[in-house]
């Protein structure tokens, strides 16, 4: 009875118990290679902004049902992260979150550190596993949980919907149109335009807590060629969504400076460089400009069927004659080197990265302010694990089809015009030469079934017939519903084209219909979360498939994909509909962390030149010709700094770089390297090749305040004696900006 009465009374002041939560998930920003592009040229060498877990949990009482929704700054979700999240929640909290009510999904960014999968063709560009990326991951996951956890507290949930203009396009139209000319008709666009959103509400002071949406969009705003940490358009939106809520909750406050230019050029001139200094561990965390303290609005941008939808859209272009490349190959003059996509700022990719984030954002802004459709009912969720291997398909109700062992194609290698591949290749090659033949074979020749079952792909990497020295590619995965009264969530293992996304959320929501004894409608409403809970590269439509552009030739499990994810997730919406339990299967995805491969060294102790401390200024900031910086122009104030590798601690929940404002006679940090303005930046010194130099460089806002400011480096190093880590600090000399 007790137990009836405190659950009773949580929910006087809401319809849930709501809570969010986010932790810095930022991996290593030294030479560890991005995962995304297979780039083997592009390490890591700094931070535009960090990347974070972002959660929302919802329950109906204190110890029931619930669901957990995390959101990574991640290139994708990664099946041992998730293993390794799941027994964390365990030994925390028992029985309360598990594979079935938990779901990880990632964001895309193909400007985040790899070697956090655990199957052999997702690691081979970063040069096996690396921990320390892996680590970042789990820890910042399972942290943004706890918080979402101890803030659970009675509220509302808002939904609603509107269409992003211009946010994306499709990257391969001419497999868009292999679809049937009758389906094709009935959408206006070549893309899902729409985002869905969130907004959770405190249920006792009327505050908004959080905002989470789903939009179908690319995380390669930033190029294959770009070497800074950063969650790109996605990343960016969340970004400017948290700092405008913060923004309208804080009152504005000024520095009050009211002297004149001269005046502040004056002071500036006064205070030279700090030199390098030790400090503490939690030294940079101090100097963080927002403060994890649970307190922090937080702001998801989730990813959806986002299999053949670009930023870059302006459209693909040949870079040796500036014309529109072939149509149907993505290609110039056979080359598919010389084909590429052009984001909205072109040349500038960080231009292009902020106005894809801000088109999101304010779009997300409009659809939370308003808001209204309150979400009622039920909480529930169905998870199931399928070997995709083999999965029999029923088409017609009389004509039974199967799934084939993971296999990538030709065009798979061509890349896309996002980010293109091996030179070679092109999109829509269904033949591979003798040479590629060869290569092929000697990893592993295709079994006779495999080759007709992938038919008409021509197998280039057999992965799913590959396990030396361990499985190449996943044939265990997860699918999943998640429900919160006529909100469902689809948590989908892969990128899903526009069309085959469609195709799916229309199947779940009939079926949902059609055996949910009029629990559900034309008005529930079905989202599809992208790269949840693991990874298996991309689902195109049976037409699609037929043209073998990239998104076909990845398409791991063969010509009947979606078919087999269409019927599978029907029969976790008919349990859904008819509150029925599911048949598990006996089959588990494998824990494959033992066998790793790592070829990623750790740095070893580093110490800065004879005479120089880390943390003193190798190169201060060169002022303009005027003498002081113009708020919102060209010129950028950049300090180098002697420091060491970002490796030897990735300053979570901290800073490498700062920028502070002079107050009367005390120094506040305004920016810091989770801002967009911002770049912190990493190399070895051209001299001495062994020695770590640090640059930050500030792209100052219009909206800056005028004042006297510097730059600010914090890092780590671990002493060659004992291996224990030492802390460093040193800033900038000042200057003014006016």
């Amino acid at each position: 009875m007790a137990t009836v009465i405190a659950a009773v009374s949580w929910c006087v002041n809401g319809d849930w118990l709501v809570g969010v939560g986010s932790f810095d998930m930022t991996g290593p920003a030294a030479g560890v290679n991005m995962i995304g592009y297979a780039n083997m040229d592009q390490n890591t060498a700094g931070i535009h902004f960090r990347l974070r877990a972002r959660t929302f949990v919802v329950a109906k009482t204190v110890d029931g049902p619930r669901i957990a929704f995390i959101n990574l700054d991640a290139g994708m979700a990664s099946q041992l992260v998730t293993i390794k999240v799941l027994e964390r929640l365990k030994s925390r909290f028992g029985d309360l979150y598990t594979e079935e009510n938990v779901a990880i999904s990632g964001i895309h960014t193909h400007a985040g550190p790899g070697g956090y999968l655990q199957y052999l063709v997702y690691s081979i560009t970063s040069l096996g596993f690396v921990q320390q990326s892996f680590d970042a991951i789990v820890n910042a996951i399972e942290q943004s949980i706890i918080q979402a956890h101890e803030s659970l507290k009675p509220g509302f949930i808002l939904f609603n919907k509107g269409d992003v203009e211009n946010g994306g396009i499709n990257r391969s139209p001419s497999a868009y149109l292999m679809n049937p000319e009758e389906e094709r008709a009935r959408y206006a666009n070549n893309v899902d335009k729409e985002m869905s959103v969130l907004k959770f509400v405190d249920g006792e002071s009327g505050n908004s807590i959080g905002a989470f949406s789903w939009f179908p969009t690319h995380g390669t705003s930033m190029s294959r060629d770009n070497k800074l940490i950063s969650g790109d358009n996605k990343g960016a939106a969340a970004r400017f969504f948290e700092d405008w809520v913060a923004s309208k909750r804080t009152k504005i406050t000024s520095s009050n400076n009211t002297s004149g230019i001269v005046e502040l050029m004056r002071k500036a001139e006064t205070i030279k460089a700090t030199g390098g200094k030790r400090c503490s561990k939690t030294s940079s965390q101090a100097s963080k400009v927002r403060k994890n303290d649970g307190s922090l609005f937080v702001a998801a941008f989730c990813q959806s069927n986002v299999g053949d939808v670009t930023p870059n859209v302006l459209g693909a272009f040949c870079i040796d004659s500036g014309k529109p490349c072939d149509f149907n190959r993505s290609s110039c003059h056979g080359s598919d080197l010389l084909c590429v996509g052009r984001g909205p700022g072109f040349p500038d990719e960080i231009l292009s990265t902020k106005i894809i984030g801000e088109r999101q954002f304010q779009k997300a802004a409009d659809l939370f302010t308003t808001a209204t459709e309150k979400l009622t009912g039920e909480i529930d969720f169905r998870h199931v694990y399928l070997n995709f291997t083999d999965i029999e398909v029923e088409l017609d109700g009389n004509n039974v089809v199967k799934t084939c062992p993971a296999a990538l194609g030709p065009g798979f290698a061509a890349g896309t015009t996002d980010g293109p591949g091996v030179f070679g290749f092109q999109q829509g090659d269904t033949e591979i030469n003798k040479l590629w033949k060869k290569l092929r074979d000697s990893l592993k020749k295709p079994s006779e079934f495999q080759v007709g079952c992938q038919k008409p792909k021509t197998v280039l990497l057999d992965t799913g017939e590959m396990f030396e020295p361990y499985a190449w590619a996943p044939a265990i995965l997860p699918i999943q519903i998640l429900r919160l009264g006529k909100l469902i969530i689809l948590s989908v293992p892969g990128e899903f084209t526009t069309m085959a996304g469609r195709q799916l959320r229309e199947a779940v929501k009939e079926t949902l219909i059609r055996n949910g004894n009029g629990e559900f409608d034309d008005d529930t409403h079905v989202v599809i979360a992208g790269l949840t809970n693991t990874y298996s590269q991309y689902v195109a439509t049976f037409e699609e498939y037929e043209q073998q552009r990239y998104e076909a030739a990845s398409t791991l499990y063969g010509p009947h994909t979606l078919s087999a994810y269409i019927q599978e997730f029907k029969k976790l919406a008919i349990a859904i509909a008819k509150h029925e339990n599911i048949a598990k299967p006996i089959a588990s995805p494998p824990d494959l962390s033992s066998v790793q491969l790592r070829f990623v060294i750790d740095p070893f102790g580093e110490s800065p030149p004879n005479g120089i401390n880390f943390g003193d200024i190798q190169q201060d900031i060169k002022l303009p010709t005027n003498g002081w910086f113009k708020r919102g122009g060209k010129q950028k104030p950049a300090a180098t700094f002697w420091s060491a590798n970002p490796r030897f601690d990735l300053l979570t929940e901290g800073t490498y770089a700062v920028v502070e404002r002079l107050e009367k006679q005390r120094w506040t940090p305004v920016y810091d390297d989770d801002d967009f303005s911002l770049f912190f930046k990493w190399t070895l010194d051209n001299n001495t090749f062994i020695n770590s130099i640090a640059t930050i460089e500030w792209d100052i806002p219009i909206d800056a305040d005028p004042g006297v400011y510097r730059l600010r480096h914090f890092g780590s190093s671990k002493s060659t004696i004992n291996s224990t880590n030492i802390y460093f600090t040193g800033a900038s000399q000042a200057f003014a900006v006016f």
